[in-house]
């Protein structure tokens, strides 16, 4: 049987937030229509476990906002899955964090996207640093172990090392990293996203980074729009020779849930073109087997696995182990899967051809949690002049390196020299 394949599940259990992020994906801020009751909640939970889920990631909107988020978390411990949270970390009490530890709730991740201003900006509401920080010394005194999540875009990426240091300061034992993609609000503010030909300067600086970190004992996980068979790829993925993107695993080991009940292969993934259903229609079990829309990646590994690729991605040499990268990445920006523009080989290969790639807004999203507009390619000759009109433009030379960094590891020049 199929349905033993999926062991991650990341669970939105309330849209509510408290916060209202210029990149959010879902639009939180209110609560969702018809979400699921304290009852629905207990038996998904049950029937998480019984396909075998190993692993929960309660998110929102804010999870702790919902009323019996506790009952929940509770009720996931006590059926043997792990419990684990992620949070914008604005108003976790020291008693919240003593109740999360009671509860079962074993690990954290605490959203940070910038420096202060930086970060209060794109989250929508000052104070949203300071909260962010707090949050993470009650969870330190609690006795849970945190980590942090953050965006990488035009008005984050220049502050890169400079948060890594903060972060690191406050206790965290890994920070996961991911590009901010046009889903959501940040369908609505692509002025922050960076583009294609940017991430020629963004990886060397990420790189240098996660090569300080791993010195200093934290550990640096890329999230699924990150690399991809650069010089660094090994570097960001864990170290080992293995430790390289093996395609999207969207309903193969990963499932999303939103508040109301629809089930995704993955949580990013925009809600109208991949949900398989809903829990109140059909079991999870029936969902997971027999959905076409959470079995799209079943055919990894033979031809069929890469007929939905196009553009680049068709011809490219890494096309069956890839399979065109981060699903949802590609769909963002494209209104379909298959087409990555987010690929530090792409960048690298398309420089080595004197070609630049931007994208630009075609056609705005409509308006609804995990909806996408679409864009539009450019290539054109690497010394084309830049577009007026564009202030955040990010270069090398933009980036904030703190003090007593000296010049870049032996490390990062060696994997770049191998290439």
């Amino acid at each position: 049987m199929n349905y033993r394949r999926i062991s991650y599940a990341v669970w939105e259990i309330t849209l509510k937030c408290n916060l209202a992020c210029q990149h959010c994906g879902s639009r939180a801020g209110h609560t969702r229509a018809k979400e699921l009751s304290t009852q629905e909640a207990l038996d998904l939970v049950q029937q998480m476990a019984d396909v075998g889920i190993k692993e929960v990631t309660l998110i929102g909107g804010e999870a702790f906002l919902r009323p019996d988020w506790l009952e929940i978390a509770q009720a996931i411990t006590k059926a043997g899955m792990l419990c684990g949270m992620t949070t914008g970390g604005y108003g976790i009490t020291l008693d919240t964090a003593r109740r999360m530890k009671a509860a079962g709730i074993q690990v954290v991740s605490v959203s940070v996207d910038g420096l202060e201003a930086t970060h209060d900006y794109i989250r929508g509401r000052q104070g949203a640093w300071q909260w962010a920080f707090k949050t993470m010394g009650n969870l330190k005194e609690a006795g849970i172990p945190f980590g942090c999540n953050t965006q990488i875009n035009r008005l984050s990426a220049p502050e890169f090392p400079k948060i890594y240091e903060h972060l690191r300061d406050a206790g965290i034992f890994a920070w996961q990293i991911q590009l901010t993609v046009p889903m959501g609000n940040a369908a609505d503010n692509s002025h922050l996203l960076l583009q294609p030909y940017e991430l020629l300067d963004v990886y060397p600086m990420i790189a240098r980074v996660a090569e300080r970190a791993k010195q200093e004992g934290v550990q640096v996980q890329a999230g699924n729009n990150i690399g991809y068979y650069g010089p660094y790829e090994r570097l960001l993925r864990g170290g080992d020779a293995w430790s390289f993107w093996q395609g999207c695993s969207a309903g193969l080991s990963a499932l999303g849930i939103e508040a109301d009940g629809a089930i995704k292969g993955c949580p990013s993934l925009p809600t109208t073109a991949y949900t398989g259903g809903n829990i109140r229609d059909h079991s999870l079990r029936t969902i997971i087997e027999e959905t076409e829309e959470l079995r799209f990646n079943i055919g990894a590994g033979t031809p069929k696995g890469t007929e939905h690729l196009w553009g680049f991605c068709k011809s490219c040499e890494f096309a069956e182990l890839c399979r065109g990268g981060c699903s949802w990445t590609a769909h963002v920006f494209f209104d379909k899967r298959g087409n990555n523009p987010y690929c530090h080989h792409r960048a690298l290969t398309q420089e080595k051809n004197g070609i630049r790639e931007r994208v630009f807004l075609k056609r705005r999203a409509d308006g609804n949690p995990f909806d996408n507009g679409e864009f539009s390619l450019v290539e054109e000759p690497i010394d084309t002049p830049w577009p007026e009109n564009d202030p955040l433009h990010f270069t090398a030379d933009l980036i904030q390196w703190p003090e007593g960094w000296g010049k870049e590891s032996d490390t990062v020049k060696c994997l770049v020299n191998s290439q």
